[in-house]
């Protein structure tokens, strides 16, 4: 299942993702060179765009609703995408009320741990600070954050840009803190520039392709994603 989601409180001009996203799909070819098949004969339902941007609060609850509809009709696997980090925070609330013992695996270049941002709970800023306090989380690449944010950072589950780069064993270290139902959300600012530059707020010394692939693989097989 994918949701397209266009969200409010989003910087430059990132808000465009999901529609380029979309659009380049168009283009790709269809045979998957890793696993030698054709993914797409197995069907891929876009259940349409939440178009909500009365308010970054009435977008969450639209999100939070839209999510809690798919996932109590279906097991298949739900994506979605948006153009921003804030989208996460009504799809982890509505996982959570289904899976309490959910945790939330965040790759990101930023902690997103603020209680609130420029007057509002539902800014990009503030994507996980709810999944911090009600369910298990643990951050990857991270090398940007407010001082007032650190009190929220879960203790011994954030795995920094600069230790990731200097511990060949990253990966398993992560895993042993990821198990059970997983929700994992990404921001594309979790990469290196060289691989995502055009991302609203980049940060150097970011997350390389294959190792990343390689943990999201190992994750799949040990948990419910």
């Amino acid at each position: 299942l994918a949701v397209t989601l266009f969200p409010y409180t989003t910087l430059f001009r990132s808000d465009k993702g999901p529609e380029l996203f979309l659009d380049a799909s168009e283009n790709m070819e269809l045979y998957d060179i890793e696993t030698g098949t054709e993914p797409y004969l197995e069907g891929v339902f876009l259940a349409g765009e939440v178009s909500e941007d009365s308010s970054p609060e009435a977008m969450t609850e639209a999100v939070y609703k839209k999510t809690k509809d798919l996932v109590g009709k279906s097991d298949k696997l739900f994506t979605l995408f948006g153009g921003e980090h804030s989208v996460s925070i009504g799809s982890i609330r509505a996982l959570g009320e289904k899976y309490p013992d959910l945790t939330v695996l965040q790759l990101d270049a930023h902690t997103d741990l603020r209680p609130d941002f420029h007057g509002s709970t539902s800014n990009h800023a503030c994507a996980v600070f709810e999944a911090s306090q009600k369910l298990n989380l643990v951050q990857v690449g991270i090398r940007s954050c407010d001082i007032e944010e650190m009190q929220y950072v879960p203790k011994g589950q954030c795995f920094w840009a600069h230790e990731i780069a200097h511990n060949e064993n990253w990966i398993n270290d992560v895993l042993e803190k990821v198990s059970g139902n997983v929700y994992i959300t990404i921001d594309l600012d979790a990469f290196d520039p060289s691989i995502a530059p055009s991302t609203g707020t980049p940060e150097p010394g970011g997350l390389q392709w294959y190792p990343t692939l390689e943990l999201l693989r190992k994750k799949k097989k040990k948990c419910n994603v």
